[in-house]
């Protein structure tokens, strides 16, 4: 049974991997911009976010394997679950654990940073002279990796050789879980250290980020902008093009008569309002094709579909800022409760014994983790709802340097660059998001899950307490306890072992971590009561240059077909290959030159 049940547990998990795998890919590709893709981008992206996804969802695994070893309903160990069993779970969950930790800082410090110099080297001119050779690119890449690779190894140096935070050895030791969570093992303690820098990185962009898109997501889907199919855009359009129009008559018909033409302020003026014509025609045009006009009749029936089930949009986003409500009030609860109550307060990262304030979210997981997978389930929405929120939060700002913004994210237009740049963002985010969920939104159920334990004395020595007589006496484990019963029974969830062990080793990290909680907490609430009072506005500007945009890429296009052409007639090359491939292809680059012709 026990088997079997590990084993449905991990073809959970592989099944979620996979998924997270396609719901990367759908963001890749949403997010990047067509004309500028590259095999190498697209794949690294993915596998990375994926990797990341991966990491946090192991969190529901190791809850579920670690619980199985013991009964909620009695409070004791299950008779299967030996000394070397449950080690052999312990042990195989920490392999999982490191190697995936392992594989996010590879890959959010070497291998995004040589994908983003490798995009850069490339050289259309090099390319197309072959001068550009891939061991030439790879060198001009990895030249530039190298201050990544430097930088890893000193961070695992700083991590291998720096001492124990002084505050830690005032700690009182004699407490078992708080001994164990000091590392021995140097190696253990580097990947501590590095590992608790980039978490303390990614809570800074967690904060901001995250916070203000947890509030912008779910008013985006009850506030949701105007499309540009609206009727009233449409009409707006035609009519300003009109008075354009009208202006330019009357120009043209007042210097009609006079031999010297326009005046220099006429000119201007007519220069002017020609480009704004322009402009005017491609929204018109732009509003036409969102409206269906010269589309198939699917498209046309998608968009009425849209509309329809708009009202449901407006309930889905209803529902989203409920659910936004109820991680705050669970995140403020659980960090007064933890600035109260911790055992050791700053010294040691604020870790709390036992929950002492009712968390609700809390509450949810725990009820849920006793039948597998709906507590996976629960989790697997709620890591997907948090880093749905990152994303917007990374569109809406941007990827900026202070107040100047380097790049912007946007569905379609995002360059090679800035996709690297906001994975390597994610990468930190959902690093802070595995801490914030597992220390913040849900300590109890992160860390024992739904496991208890029987405080009624055994009636022989070596054998485990009976409270079936008793069931008031069974409570939940928890982190700092004198029960001999409840270090025989309680076994910790490993993710929340390695988090603890990080603000224990160094405390530094845990301070910034918890209380840039609060910090999160208000960055959502401003965003929020702004966003309730701000009416979303259409970007006229934004469409304007998306549509110039798609001008200047069919231009572009069509003048590289003719560029193309005459470089073929210049060089001969069409002939030679027509005369090697024989009638077929003469004949059809003889229909190219005839519609070149009548071109």
């Amino acid at each position: 049974m026990a088997a079997l049940q590990t084993t449905f547990t991990w073809i959970a998990y592989a099944v979620a991997v996979v998924l997270l795998m396609i719901i990367a890919a759908i963001f890749v590709f949403t997010y990047q911009t067509p004309r500028d893709r590259s095999a190498a981008v697209t794949t690294v992206c993915i596998v990375t976010l994926t990797a990341l996804l991966a990491t946090v969802l192991l969190l529901p695994v190791d809850i579920a394997l670690v619980s199985s070893t013991s009964s909620s309903r009695h409070g004791r160990k299950k008779d299967w679950a030996t000394v070397e069993d449950t080690e052999r779970i312990l042990f195989t969950l920490k392999v999982v654990y490191y190697t995936l930790y392992s594989l996010d800082v590879l890959l959010c410090l070497i291998v995004v940073p040589f994908t983003y110099f490798w995009h850069e080297e490339y050289d259309e001119v090099e390319q197309e002279e072959g001068t550009q050779t891939l061991g030439k690119k790879f060198w001009g890449a990895f030249k530039y990796t190298i201050a990544f690779i430097l930088l890893v190894v000193i961070l695992f140096l700083v991590g291998f050789f720096v001492p124990i935070a002084k505050g830690t050895k005032d700690v009182d030791l004699n407490l078992d879980y708080l001994r164990r969570l000091l590392a021995k093992n140097r190696g253990e303690r580097a990947l501590t250290f590095s590992l608790g820098l980039l978490i303390t990185l990614g809570t800074i962009l967690y904060v901001f980020y995250t916070g203000a898109g947890l509030a912008l997501l779910p008013i985006s889907f009850i506030k949701s902008a105007p499309g540009i199919s609206a009727p009233r855009l449409a009409a707006d359009t035609a009519t300003q093009l009109e008075e354009n129009r009208e202006r330019q008559r009357q120009l043209e018909g007042r210097n009609a008569g006079n031999p010297d033409g326009l005046s220099n302020k006429d000119r201007r003026e007519l220069e002017i309002l020609t480009r704004e014509e322009r402009t005017l025609v491609r929204r018109e045009r732009l509003a036409a094709e969102a409206s269906g006009e010269g589309k198939s009749k699917i498209m046309k029936l998608w968009t009425k579909v849209e509309a329809v089930f708009r009202p449901i949009k407006l309930l889905g986003g209803i529902f989203l800022l409920l659910i936004a409500i109820l991680i705050w009030v669970s995140m403020l609860l659980t960090g007064i409760d933890k600035a109260k109550n911790s055992i050791c307060k700053r010294r040691c990262g604020y870790i709390l014994s036992q929950i002492q304030i009712f968390n609700p979210i809390n509450w949810i997981f725990l009820k849920s983790s006793k039948v597998f997978p709906v507590d996976y389930i629960i989790v697997t929405l709620l890591v997907l709802f948090l880093f749905s929120s990152s994303v917007v939060g990374i569109a809406t700002i941007g990827i900026r340097f202070l107040w100047i913004r380097i790049f912007q994210i946007r569905k379609g237009h995002t360059t090679p660059q800035a996709l690297l740049i906001a994975t390597v963002m994610l990468t930190l985010i959902v690093l802070a998001i595995n801490y914030s969920l597992a220390a913040i939104i849900a300590p109890q159920y992160a860390t024992y899950g739904p496991q208890t334990f029987c405080t009624n004395p055994p009636k022989h020595p070596g054998e485990q307490p009976n409270c079936d007589a008793h069931p008031d006496k069974i409570i939940p484990c928890s982190k700092i306890t004198d029960s001999d019963a409840a270090k025989n029974v309680c076994t910790p969830s490993v993710v929340s072992f390695f988090l603890d062990r990080i603000t224990v080793n160094f405390p530094f990290f845990g301070v910034v971590d918890f209380w840039a909680q609060f910090v999160f907490l208000g960055v959502f609430l401003l965003v929020f009561l702004l966003s309730l009072f701000r009416a979303p506005k259409l970007d006229a500007n934004q469409l304007d240059e998306d549509a110039e945009e798609e001008e200047e890429e069919g231009l572009l296009a069509s003048t590289g077909r003719r560029f193309g052409a005459t470089w073929e007639d210049i060089t001969g090359r069409s002939k030679s290959k027509a005369a090697k491939n024989g009638s077929t292809a003469r004949r059809n680059r003889d229909d190219d030159d005839d519609g070149g012709l009548e071109d």
